[in-house]
């Protein structure tokens, strides 16, 4: 269970964590400052299993859903799919975390979202490992192509133009993933993704305006350990077209140009990610980073369309046993638009938690 006290104010259907995308740059847009929330979402099920001979080889499943409801969903505490995989020898299908991220770049926070400067996407795919022997791991795989359009200011000149442009996904992303792993100092890993950004208008001849451009991205990560358990975790991705794999922030194609010669662009995007976590002893523990995504707007976005978030925290938790959790966490995140408006907002949350397996139900 998760208490918040927020002292400005977020998006409604997001407060019960904190992204940068979601925090008001028009003052009273959600209300005065201030907000309790107390919050179940972060509670998790899910089921795991597998055979080590299947024809040969070994087979592994995953099930698992939160109750963080998101989409149509947002604000809601509901069944959220996480995991829906299964494992068969080097061929994994289902969903999963896309290999264009790197999950164990991900702090120890009690926040729910998270650093918003990673990459963070769970995305149904076809994978093949080629190889994973301990030291070297390189994965590629078809990926559920989410292409996110802002139609900017066309819809100043023409309202249903704007309103009426759609994404245009025929084909999936590709991705790939190497890992080196060291002995004792921990990790290096590469990510990159390639993508064909689709668009169409709905009603008009031919689909028109319609089009394509060409997505790609790279994802630098590392864990770097100090000591017997602290550890650096940090992530550098650049690329155009990736704002749907990142964690928080950003389109993927948006208009470029001046009216009667605009085209659409891939929206360039920098995300960086910076997290300690470090063991007091075997009962204390601190993470606390930076993290920010940077958008480079395109000429015909609109003011207000987002261009920077930063996401800070520190917290202090307490693990008494392994299977509870206590701890309280300050966050700080703050939103800039593309006209250079500004805003942040600051919370304290507290949690507790308690991890349980089949063995441990009567």
């Amino acid at each position: 269970m998760d208490y918040i006290q927020d002292f400005r104010r977020v998006d409604p259907d997001w407060e019960a964590t904190l992204r940068a995308s979601k925090i008001p740059t028009s003052p009273g847009l959600f209300g005065g400052d201030g907000k309790s929330v107390v919050s179940v979402r972060q509670t998790r099920f899910g089921v795991k299993g597998g055979q080590e001979d299947v024809d040969g080889l070994p087979m592994n499943f995953k099930f698992e859903f939160d109750f963080f409801g998101v989409g149509a969903d947002a604000g809601q505490t509901t069944i959220r799919l996480r995991h829906a995989y299964g494992e068969w020898g080097h061929l994994l299908a289902g969903q999963t975390n896309s290999l264009f991220m790197d999950g164990d770049i991900f702090p120890n926070v009690i926040d729910y979202w998270g650093p918003g400067g990673m990459v963070f996407l769970r995305n149904p795919q076809v994978r093949w490992t080629f190889v994973d022997d301990g030291t070297y791991r390189f994965a590629v795989a078809a990926e559920q192509p989410n292409n996110d359009i802002d139609s900017g200011r066309i819809r100043e000149i023409d309202p249903d133009l704007g309103s009426n442009i759609q994404a245009h996904d025929n084909v999936p992303d590709l991705t790939a993933q190497f890992r080196y792993t060291g002995n004792e100092w921990g990790y290096v890993q590469l990510a990159g993704i390639l993508r064909n950004l689709g668009f169409e208008t709905l009603g008009t001849v031919d689909n028109r305006p319609k089009g394509n451009e060409l997505g790609w991205g790279l994802d630098l990560t590392s864990n770097i350990m100090i000591g017997h358990k602290d550890k650096i975790l940090a992530g550098v991705v650049y690329g155009q077209g990736i704002a749907s794999y990142m964690n928080d922030g950003g389109v993927d194609l948006a208009p470029e140009g001046v009216p009667g010669d605009l085209s659409a662009e891939a929206v360039k995007l920098l995300g960086l990610s910076f997290y300690y976590d470090h063991y007091w002893n075997d009962r204390w523990s601190t993470s606390f980073g930076w993290s920010q995504t940077k958008v480079d707007n395109t000429d015909f976005q609109a003011p207000e369309a987002f261009q920077t978030g930063q996401y800070a925290s520190i917290n202090l938790l307490f693990t008494p046993a392994p299977d509870l959790l206590f701890g309280g966490e300050f966050l700080w995140g703050q939103r800039e638009d593309n006209d250079d408006t500004s805003a942040e907002d600051y919370r304290i949350q507290l949690t507790a938690k308690y991890s349980f397996s089949s063995g441990n139900i009567l």
